[in-house]
């Protein structure tokens, strides 16, 4: 099990902003494609954005597209998820997972071996 570790959570007022992080220490990140997820109350996860290893090709969902931008960071080991014109929809439990078993990534959450803890995104007034 490879570890993630996510950061950047908490409360922001809808419109707001918000950067979560992914961070690894145990492999390059153009070894591995990387998903984000979100996982709200009730409803069953969702893919929201992951980027390549190789290319650093993304793929955004509907939901997120023009509003959320996927990066990294090769020194720091670490994929950024940059959340802006939060909505009270978004909230939920953030997870990054990481793969290397397809050449392009996918926000399909079936095809990821390993996961990080989550970090919980609260988006209210």
């Amino acid at each position: 099990q490879l570890q993630l570790v996510e950061s950047g959570g908490g409360l922001v007022q809808p419109g707001g902003s918000l950067r979560l992080s992914c961070a690894t220490s145990e492999f390059g990140l153009d070894y591995y494609n990387l998903g984000w997820f979100r996982q709200a109350p009730g409803k069953e996860r969702e893919g929201l954005s992951c980027i390549s290893a190789r290319a650093g090709g993304t793929v955004y969902a509907d939901s997120v597209k023009g509003r959320f931008t996927v990066s990294r960071d090769f020194v720091k080991r670490t994929v950024y998820l940059q959340m802006t014109n939060l909505k009270p929809e978004d909230a939920g439990v953030y997870y990054c997972a990481v793969e290397n078993r397809y050449l392009d990534c996918s926000i399909y959450d079936d095809r990821y071996t390993d996961w990080g803890q989550g970090t919980q995104v609260n988006v209210s007034s």
